[in-house]
């Protein structure tokens, strides 16, 4: 069985992380030598830290007698000797390993560290009985610099420092060669350096290769700050599958209302059709406007989604909820002349509503009983910021429909108010039931989080203009500026049953 077959059952992906690969003639390894720290039980299996056995880095070793058979005793070396004269300098080496272009010369009582190699040098591939192994990389997330790094690391007993936007390449040649522990410090890495330039290549990297926790941070970081922090750099690497999650999300941090998530992704889908354009995140919507309209006018009665360039994206447009946009009139003229979403979606929705409000006006619609999987998908997503300590008030003009509430942010207590509603001269003084969650987050300087807290899933029964206190927070040390976000759901799920 040959090496080059081998390569092919092992786990690794084709998919690019955004960065090129360096020069052949590059090497990693000495902008990696300083901060380190010592790994933990076990890690550096084949050599064990002796410092004292070297008078001098210059000092001849015969490794074929140090070493004897690779089957024997570890080899004992100082981590920093190994790292230089062997490694970096390739003294004694008794195997090379080509690829990408380059040639490392190694050893391999090192390289039985990596299971990847362990298998082929001690097992009865061909290449066990060769000096030269030559590897195919077929990854294209894996580059010279982080091979380099890899096996570099098989010549220390501590981690050597990855700057943190090499993690995915770093990450992915762990993976092919199979060295735990750099998979372990990628991990590591990766679950502390979440920023706006790393979080999209590290879930994908964290996808590909199986780091749940990972994948979860990066997901948890993209719901807080899509439309908190809003970012051309950071719309241009969302794809369309993760797009697609965020929009499904319940727990996404929507600014304003839930048409501000169409306004979103029409932003997004422009800088996916136009990658060099260059601008502010206040530019982007007024020529994204501009690019529809300009475009729409070579379409013939049919939607944007609707055309072959718009498939892809359909499934993450029907993830709005479009029974929350279409109570304000202006936003729906907005849908109607962007002819961005075929407007036959539309249809069963104005149904729907219609006949709820005629339930709402008849008195036979009391809201949710349960607290049931509807909230999540169907519910109202709003958020607002409130820049300093004070009394606030807010009535978004979506609850006109389904249920007048008032709702203030007072003396440190977020309280709901029922609003008188009319209905042909007489107030409707009905019994209403409401089901909603209450996030509270703050932001440093930089967009990292310093507080997060929520009241999860309740619901809050309404009697004719009652006052309900739904959040305390007399006790909390707050930070300015505060976001507060907002999830309601008003309907029963009779109501929102095929929204």
């Amino acid at each position: 069985m040959g090496l080059v077959n081998s390569l092919s059952s092992l786990r690794c992906s084709d998919s690019s992380l955004g960065e090129p690969a360096p020069p052949p003639e590059e090497k990693a390894g000495p902008s990696y030598i300083s901060g380190s720290r010592k790994r933990k039980g076990g890690l550096w299996d084949c050599v064990a830290s002796t410092p004292n056995i070297h008078g001098s880095w210059n000092q001849a070793v015969n490794l074929q007698q140090l070493f004897g058979n690779i089957y024997r005793k570890k080899p004992k070396l100082s981590s920093k000797y190994a790292y230089q004269t062997l490694f970096l300098d390739g003294k004694d080496c008794d195997i090379r390993i080509r690829a990408l272009e380059v040639e490392w010369p190694l050893h391999k009582a090192f390289l039985c560290q990596s299971a990847f190699f362990a298998k082929i040098l001690k097992g009865t591939w061909k290449e066990s009985h060769s000096n030269v192994v030559d590897l195919q990389i077929k990854n294209e997330d894996i580059d010279v610099g982080s091979l380099h790094y890899v096996f570099g690391s098989l010549y220390r007993d501590e981690d050597l420092p990855i700057i943190p936007r090499r993690v995915p390449h770093v990450l992915a040649a762990a993976c092919l060669l199979q060295v735990e522990h750099v998979i372990r410090q990628c991990k590591e890495t990766m679950n502390n350096n979440i920023t706006r330039e790393t979080v999209c290549s590290y879930y994908m990297a964290a996808e590909t290769y199986g780091l749940k926790s990972v994948k979860t941070r990066c997901f948890d970081w993209l719901l807080c700050h899509l439309m908190t922090h809003p970012s051309v750099e950071l719309y241009r690497e969302i794809d369309t599958k993760l797009m697609y999650l965020l929009v499904s999300s319940p727990d996404l941090l929507v600014m304003r209302n839930e048409m501000d998530i169409y306004t979103t992704l029409k932003e997004w889908i422009f800088l996916c059709y136009n990658p060099s354009w260059k601008g502010s995140v206040k530019q982007i919507l007024p020529n994204a406007n501009s690019w529809l309209s300009k475009h729409m006018k070579c379409l013939d009665n049919i939607s944007f989604l609707e055309s072959e360039e718009g498939l892809i994206y359909q499934p993450v447009f029907k993830k709005l909820r479009f029974q929350h946009i279409i109570c304000d009139l202006s936003d729906t003229a907005t849908l109607e002349r962007d002819r961005l979403i075929p407007l036959e979606w539309l249809t069963p929705i104005y149904k729907q509503q219609w006949l709820a409000l005629l339930q709402e006006q008849e008195n036979r619609e009391i809201g949710p009983r349960i607290i049931s999987e509807e909230f999540e998908d169907c519910g109202m997503r709003f958020g607002t910021m409130i820049s300093r300590d004070g009394s606030y008030s807010w009535k978004w003009r979506a609850f006109r429909f389904c249920f007048p509430l008032h709702i203030t942010f007072t003396n440190r207590c977020i309280v709901f108010r029922q609003c008188t509603l009319r209905c042909n001269g007489c107030c409707l003084k009905h019994v209403r039931n409401v089901v909603f969650k209450i996030t509270l987050v703050c932001f440093d300087s930089n967009g990292k989080v310093t507080f997060s807290k929520t009241t999860g899933h309740k619901m809050v029964t309404f009697e004719y203009k009652e006052r309900k206190i739904v959040m305390k927070l007399d006790r909390i040390a707050l930070n300015f500026p505060l976001y507060i976000f907002f999830n309601f759901l008003f309907l029963s799920p009779g109501n929102t049953e095929h929204m």
